[in-house]
């Protein structure tokens, strides 16, 4: 990794994957490379790389011990709220939503994004870091990664107006589908603070997503900051899998663009499972 990389953010984006892709491949326990030997592997500055892992562990990925090193995290307990016959809907957000765009830029895929992309490692993603609005207001941080290939002429613009999922559908000819979602609890990072507007170490709910289209093919990964001080998830529980949901006002998925998933009927999500479209 070059220190010229383009843009702060894509530069603290892969010191995070390519540490994230440490821990994958190892168990809880097992020891990661020292600061200064991960500094000189990936040619990136100290600061650089603590602000990586601060965030790891602070999302309870990574263990750091005095004056032995860091270590990757014991697994975290994962409790299915619903089961495969119930499904809990999760209502729009309220309020006008924008985005503002921090960086859109192309390079290849790497090992971590490459495996969910189901893609080769050296074929190229779009990545694109963008600024959630709700009424003017700083709401969230979105890091999307979308296969190249699939959107050639993408532009800025696209990014910053409108739904992403109606361009991807209309301008580009992906339609999008299903996704598996996961949320958890985690805290800001000084670097999200100050786009955020919030203290370093607040409160924040992290969004893992891989959207996927008709076709059962991974088009999109995301990870995505909200904040914890404005925002919040309702879930509405049907227990009778017949069970219609009610309909769906203007607005915005928790975690989601509005987009193909806008018509739908339901929603379905979980503390760490699945978001559902039904056929």
């Amino acid at each position: 990794m070059k220190e010229d990389a383009p843009g702060a953010v894509l530069k603290r984006e892969r010191v995070r994957d390519f540490i994230l892709d440490l821990v994958e491949s190892r168990r809880p326990g097992d020891a990661i490379p020292s600061e200064r030997s991960l500094c000189a592997r990936l040619e990136v500055s100290r600061p650089t790389l603590r602000a990586a892992v601060d965030e790891l562990v602070a999302a309870g990925l990574l263990v750091r011990e005095h004056g032995r090193g860091m270590f990757v995290a014991p697994e975290k307990i994962t409790q299915e709220l619903v089961s495969g016959q119930q499904s809990m809907t999760a209502p729009r957000a309220s309020g006008t939503w924008s985005s503002r765009l921090l960086e859109f830029t192309t390079f290849a895929a790497g090992a971590r994004v490459g495996r969910k992309l189901r893609m080769s490692p050296a074929a190229d993603i779009v990545y694109v870091a963008r600024l959630r609005l709700v009424d003017g207001a700083p709401m969230a941080i979105e890091h999307l990664h979308i296969r190249a290939d699939l959107v050639p002429a993408l532009s800025a613009e696209e990014l910053e107006a409108g739904d992403l999922y109606e361009h991807l559908r209309e301008q580009h000819g992906v339609h999008v589908q299903e996704a598996v979602q996961a949320i958890e609890p985690t805290v800001v990072t000084r670097a999200e603070a100050e786009l955020l507007d919030v203290p370093e170490l607040s409160p924040a709910l992290l969004f893992e997503r891989l959207t996927s289209d008709t076709t059962g093919r991974p088009v999109e990964y995301v990870h995505s900051v909200y904040r914890g001080d404005r925002y919040r998830i309702v879930s509405r529980l049907t227990l009778d899998p017949s069970a219609t949901a009610p309909p769906a006002g203007q607005g915005h998925h928790p975690g989601i663009p509005p987009g193909d998933f806008a018509h739908r009927e339901t929603i379905a999500s979980s503390t760490h499972g699945d978001i559902q479209s039904p056929q």
